[in-house]
């Protein structure tokens, strides 16, 4: 068997891999950078980081992307368009939420931010079982992160703009994923979004410049939390509909006890563990529905 066959059939049987595999990956490298942001905020303001992260994200997509975007030639209008809402609603998301969880716990701020994926889950979901799946997952990540939401009244503005960015980023990145551009549209995306949310992230960004270290591990956020993370998704997005997406989302907090037990010596308690229970049986207890292939649509 020849090396370009042999190629084709493990590509051919990583595609075929469960959805939930994929999301598991992503999730997790979202986590890793997430943690090296936080370590990072003492030494550069959190506005700094995000800005930072959305840069380095959006180079390293579009150099991974050089070759797709040059043999597919101009985009449209259209598609500049749904690309740069994209990277907007993705770089204010990750702006507002560095800011949320620099004033509140980080458990709970993810509780509050998970209300825009139930929102659009809601709002697709058409049949008892998928209601009774998210309702066991909404469950699930208010068990996981506390029914407490604080008293910080900055903290919450900033974290429901990011479950209102997170929502968008759903339903327009659903779209942005269609366009067969592969993680281009992603990387096109977050350099526009990189350039409107400059004046927040810009004027607090001095200590960066003067440190490799700083920038190295901006980088590594950008790399794990976006541009592998998002990517993954963009790969999901194209397979599955936005309320099965939105569902799997809260694998997300699980993710993150995880890591905290891994990373940070934070034993799950026993309310922990059936949150996660709750999470896993409505992500099982879904309907595993797909979206039609690009060649059953053409």
């Amino acid at each position: 068997m020849s090396s370009a066959t042999t190629k084709s059939s493990a590509k051919k049987q990583i595609g075929n891999l469960p959805p939930e595999v994929f999301f598991i990956f992503s999730a997790s490298a979202q986590y890793l950078g997430a943690i090296i942001a936080v370590n990072l905020f003492d030494q550069l303001a959190p506005a700094s980081v995000a800005w930072l992260r959305v840069i380095a994200a959006a180079l390293i997509l579009l150099a991974f992307s050089a070759p797709r975007l040059l043999k597919h030639g101009r985009w449209t209008r259209a598609e500049l368009l749904s690309a740069a809402t994209f990277g907007i609603a993705v770089a204010f998301m990750n702006l507002t939420f560095y800011l949320a969880i620099d004033r509140l716990d980080l458990g709970k701020g993810v509780a509050i931010e998970f209300i825009g994926p139930i929102c659009i889950a809601a709002w697709q979901t058409k049949t008892r079982r998928n209601a009774a799946a998210l309702g066991l997952a909404t469950l699930g990540v208010v068990v996981l992160s506390g029914l407490e939401l604080g008293s910080e009244p900055l903290g919450l503005l900033y974290i429901f703009l990011a479950s209102a960015c997170w929502a968008a980023y759903i339903v327009i990145g659903s779209k942005v994923a269609q366009l067969d551009r592969g993680v281009a549209g992603l990387g096109v995306g977050l350099a526009i979004g990189a350039v409107v949310i400059a004046p927040f992230g810009a004027a607090q960004s001095g200590p960066a410049w003067s440190s490799p270290s700083i920038l190295g591990l901006c980088l590594l956020v950008g790399l794990f939390s976006n541009a592998l993370g998002y990517g993954i998704e963009q790969s999901i997005m194209r397979k599955i509909p936005v309320r099965r997406f939105s569902v799997l989302l809260a694998l997300l907090p699980v993710t993150a006890v995880v890591f905290g037990f891994f990373f940070l010596d934070q034993k799950p308690t026993l309310i922990e563990y059936m949150g996660i229970s709750l999470v896993l049986l409505g992500v099982v207890v879904q309907q595993r529905d797909v979206l039609p292939s690009v060649s059953e649509t053409a």
